[in-house]
């Protein structure tokens, strides 16, 4: 099988760590001693944010596991689920999470040894397989488990990207030349290369996939120097690593869009700068700490006279998205940030007056005008109406 691209330089051998993180449990049962593992804390508890760095760190907590009743099997399945995680490294296959389920499955259901073993559903065999990441300090990828791809349909005239693929052959692809397909990052390691045929202006990050293809549709990029994206709600690793790339290799302001509420400001809008708690190790290759918010603003609700809705806290959804936001302003150390003060007052204006509005409402500005929004997105950009 041709060899897979690397993410980053690994600083540790993953098959040689686990021999000897196995070889220390075997050891110590054999010594009556109660075999421990120990995780990076993938928590907010344990993020740290400094904005010189850009996205969120771990700290030195660590989750420990110790044999005992309650977590022999627990630590029975990390072992079982390693050992198929190290042969797809030795033999070059890779696998879905939910690939990754039924494998395991196949194996419990070949070997009746192996049925104290098995999942009830596979958030139960994906938590064994984050585990052992946070163990080892090592991203999924790099134990050959890949996520779909989803989002980072990307559009642009002046863009050019040449990929290297395993076998040292290259591959140029001139985004201008793809008619209304769009090109889109995988959700797995590449090689690639960027270069712009004429100075690229900005690249916009849209929140919705669906209004980034209509901006593209109605001429976005025929008529702007830029690149344009569609996050398509919460960042993928695809899309964090896409945009990062972006940030490196071109050096172009980056602009997001989305909708004014907690959620995007926090699940979509700060995954995509700093990165997740839930993604300590990962952050470092999987974050965008140049992005700025560009809208919906809470000024721009009053100055486009746009529409906007009441959330409603008998919702459990809406509720819940309001009980996050209160949360952040008082644990979440990006929020907690001074540097990120006009974020945090963002959130603090949205559980005030407990409002959301969407993206797309920018089309209700001037319905006459098919590129009303694209002539509004321009004009925020030029006037430096972003934080």
């Amino acid at each position: 099988m041709a060899k897979l691209m690397a993410i980053r330089e690994l600083k540790i051998d993953i098959p040689k760590e686990a021999k000897i993180l196995a070889e220390r449990m075997l050891k110590d049962l054999e010594s009556s001693r109660r075999p421990v593992l120990e995780a990076v804390k993938t928590s907010l508890d344990n993020s740290f944010y400094n904005p010189k760095v850009g996205y969120l760190t771990p700290g030195d907590k660590m989750v420990r596991t110790e044999l005992n009743v309650s977590s022999v099997q627990k630590l029975a399945r990390v072992v079982f689920v390693m050992e198929i995680l190290l042969r797809n490294l030795d033999i070059g296959t890779v696998n879905t999470k939910r690939e990754l389920y039924y494998v395991a499955k196949g194996l419990i259901k070949s070997n009746p040894k192996l049925k104290p073993l098995d999942f009830e559903d596979q958030p139960e065999s994906d938590s064994i397989i984050d585990f052992i990441g946070d163990m080892l300090q090592v991203y999924r990828e790099e134990l050959n488990c890949f996520a779909n791809d989803r989002g980072g349909q990307t559009y642009s005239q002046q863009l050019v990207v040449t990929e290297t693929l395993a076998d040292g052959d290259k591959a140029v692809i001139d985004l201008s030349t793809l008619g209304t397909s769009p090109f889109q990052p995988k959700n797995k390691p590449q090689s690639l290369k960027l270069k712009a045929k004429k100075k690229i202006d900005f690249c916009l990050v849209i929140e919705s996939e669906g209004t980034a293809n209509t901006l593209a549709t109605m001429g976005f990029t025929k008529r702007n120097n830029c690149i344009l994206m569609g996050a398509q709600g919460v960042p993928s690793n695809g899309v964090r690593g896409w945009c990062k790339l972006i940030q490196e290799q071109l050096d172009v302001p980056i602009y997001f869009f989305g909708d004014l509420d907690a959620y995007t400001m926090q699940n979509i809008y700060r995954t995509l700068k700093a990165g997740s708690a839930a993604s300590l190790i990962r952050n470092a290759d999987f974050s965008a700490p140049s992005v700025k918010f560009l809208g919906v603003l809470p000024e721009d609700v009053k100055k486009y006279d746009l529409f906007s809705y009441k959330v409603k806290e008998s919702d459990p959804a809406e509720a819940r998205a309001l009980k996050k936001a209160k949360d952040a302003l008082e644990n979440d150390p990006f929020f907690l940030d001074k540097k990120n003060k006009d974020l945090s007052d963002i959130l603090r204006f949205l559980i005030k007056e407990k409002i959301r509005c969407e993206q797309q409402s920018f089309f209700s500005v001037d319905p006459k005008d098919p590129i009303k929004t694209e002539k509004i997105i321009l004009e925020k950009i030029k006037r430096g109406s972003y934080v």
